[in-house]
Parts: C-alpha cells; structure tokens; sequence
C-alpha cells in the first residue's frame, strides 16, 4: 500500500514539525493541525490512517475532538499531554485513545508506538472502510448488521453483544487467525492483558450457540498455539 499517511495535531508548531520531520524520515506522510477544529476538517478532506493528538489546544481540546472522532472514525489515537499522572493516561485510554505519550518524548519511542498501533490497525483491517456492508455470509452463518441479528441455516440465534462483535470481527475477516489480545483489543477497545481465559470464555459460547457439534467446529476454530478464526466456507 502507499505510505500511511498520519495526522499530527498539536498547538506548539515547534513540536508539530519535529515529529513531521521525524515521521517523514521514517516513510509516512504528515498533515499538520493546530488545533481541534482543523484537526477534524482534515479529516474529512484527507484519509488518514492514525492520529497524534494534543491533548491542550485551544479551540476544541484533544479529548474533545478525540470523542468526535470516534462517533464516525476507528483509526489509532495517540494522544500526547505533558501531564503524566496514571489518571490522566487512564481518562484519556477509557475514553477511546489508543496510545498516551507523556512530554518530553523519546522520539524513537513515540515512532515504536507509532509503527506498532498502524501495524494492529492495517493487520486487522480499516474497520471504517468495511462498514458499508450490512450483510456478513460465511457458509450457513448470515449476520445482519443494522438489525444485529444472527442466523444459522436460516435459525436465528441469539449472542450477546460481546460476542456479536467478536463474530462480526472474525467474519469480516474469515480465513485469518488472531490472537486471544487482538481479539481483545478489538473488540474491547482497550488494552490486553492476561486476557486468555476472557476470550476463551467467550468463543466456547459462542461455538455452543453457531455449531452443530461444538466440539467438531464447522466455522469457529482454534489454531493451537496461535488464536482463533472463522474457516472460509
């Protein structure tokens, strides 16, 4: 794919344009916002695949425009403050950031942020650019997006709206395996750890509600070792 292409917002332009400059040595392309409001009208003049967010700027602040993003938008959010306390980075990860860089920066730790968030985002696919689909086949498994329901050879079943989201992820990507902490990241919007036994839990309910025989799986399975998957039928 062409270089990802990354939205750096920040109201001190000294900082702007040393991660500008930083990003473009590292191959990505950069669109510089100073505040807010030109944060979120570059988004609707420009694809962009990941966000550095201020979270200080006048105008519109960056937990503020980081809400309105994510009425419409899934792309990685790191944002940036030069407070450091826990409750500050918790407040900004609970209300739908990806990443929290505290200032000062080491400038190759915030690329290695950088590079691992557009890596989990373009592996797992560009959640907006599929949600014009309201319909997901996969072999006898139909799921109708805007009514939320699920039907298996024509039966509908009922799932939870965890595992609504952990079956619509897997369809949407039928054939690939994922991780139990992908899975998580995904679907709980948070970061994974020691998730294993929560995701287990979840994908045996689900196996018990889509399966004739759970314990010989047509559509969802384990590859041992490494995750789960939805078979491509």
């Amino acid at each position: 794919m062409d270089a990802a292409r990354i939205l750096v917002a920040d109201d001190d332009r000294e900082i702007a344009s040393a991660i500008e400059k930083l990003l473009i040595m590292e191959g990505y392309e950069v669109i510089k916002a100073y505040n807010g409001l030109e944060a979120l009208d570059a988004l609707v003049s420009s694809q962009v695949h990941l966000i550095i967010l201020d979270i200080m700027m006048p105008k519109m602040d960056g937990l503020t425009t980081m809400m309105k993003v994510r009425d419409s938008k899934n792309i990685p959010i790191i944002l940036l403050s030069a407070k450091s306390e826990d409750s500050d980075k918790i407040l900004g990860l609970s209300m739908g950031a990806d990443d929290y860089v505290t200032k000062p920066f080491n400038p190759q730790e915030l690329v290695a942020r950088v590079k691992s968030q557009l890596r989990r985002y373009l592996q797992l696919g560009d959640k907006d650019s599929v949600n014009s689909t309201t319909k997901l086949t996969v072999g006898g498994l139909c799921m109708d997006l805007e009514k939320a329901e699920l039907t298996v050879d024509g039966e509908q079943v009922k799932l939870t709206a965890k595992e609504f989201k952990i079956l619509e992820f897997l369809m949407r990507n039928a054939g690939n395996v994922f991780s139990a902490e992908q899975i998580y990241e995904r679907v709980w919007q948070e970061q994974a750890f020691s998730v294993e036994n929560t995701v287990m839990v979840h994908i045996r309910r689900i196996r018990e509600k889509i399966e004739i025989n759970p314990k010989e799986p047509k559509y969802l399975k384990v590859v041992w070792g490494i995750g789960y998957k939805i078979e491509k039928i």
